[in-house]
């Protein structure tokens, strides 16, 4: 996006880290427009305060902040800790910044999902593990779902306001994802690089072939085939993840926990 010419806001847990990598882009790019702004998604004090600073309109949002597989832990609110830092911090948010997105007339929203959603739907009757005993790929899963779910809800509430959103199965990427897992599992082989794992964010946020296409998920750079059972090497998308009544449902229980 820099090197399209695009002003880049890093919003960053780690403000130090942000602080690091803007000159990076900079000297790659020579975009000078890249800032760096605290944000922490399991916070709504620091979502809130971070809303309450942008003041103009909002082309392009990635929500691509993730944990995955930590080991069991809640909120203050109770709520787990995945669910909350991969949907409702990116909902809450998203929603604050419905108005600057409007603004914009045609703006997108990209919501980082993965493969993994395959591993669970939203267990709605037991989001946050008060009954079923706690495991963490379980709980991956399901907030991955929430990701292609908010998708399908926001584009379906906001396309009048030119506001369309997708989501994306980014690939297997060696990040800091992986800490609690001992690293990155995924062969070599099947592997991708930064710039590649970043093409199909890039695709949705910025091509003129999406254009007005909201509600989807992608991967590879196309948008994902509908599969009746999880595959071998995770491709595809399940079609709970797309289910209009799960998506409905997901809005309003977002709704009710931020109340």
């Amino acid at each position: 996006m820099a090197h399209a010419g695009a002003e880049v806001t890093l919003a960053v847990r780690n403000v130090d880290a942000g602080a690091k990598t803007a000159p990076d882009i900079t000297a790659t790019t020579g975009n000078q427009n890249i800032y760096v702004a605290e944000l922490d998604l399991t916070d709504r004090g620091a979502i809130a305060k971070f809303i309450a600073a942008w003041n103009e309109p909002l082309h392009i949002l990635v929500n691509n902040a993730g944990v995955m597989a930590l080991p069991e832990q809640h909120t203050p609110e109770g709520w787990e800790m995945q669910f909350a830092t991969n949907h409702l911090g990116h909902f809450a948010l998203t929603l604050g910044l419905h108005d600057a997105l409007a603004a914009d007339g045609a703006a997108r929203i990209v919501s980082v999902s993965s493969s993994a959603h395959m591993f669970s739907p939203i267990v709605f009757d037991d989001i946050h593990f008060a009954f079923r005993p706690y495991d963490p790929w379980l709980a991956y899963g399901q907030s991955k779902t929430a990701n292609v779910l908010f998708a399908v809800a926001a584009t379906g509430r906001w396309f009048r306001d030119g506001i369309t959103a997708n989501a994306l199965m980014p690939g297997a990427i060696a990040t800091n994802l992986q800490r609690h897992v001992g690293g990155i599992q995924t062969p070599a082989e099947l592997q991708k690089t930064p710039e590649q794992g970043a093409a199909t964010s890039i695709l949705l946020a910025t091509s003129p072939l999406v254009e007005g296409i909201g509600g989807r998920y992608f991967e590879d750079c196309n948008e994902a085939t509908i599969v009746t059972q999880r595959t071998k090497d995770y491709s595809g998308v399940a079609p709970y993840a797309l289910d209009l009544n799960n998506a409905d449902r997901l809005w309003e229980e977002s709704l009710r926990l931020l109340a």
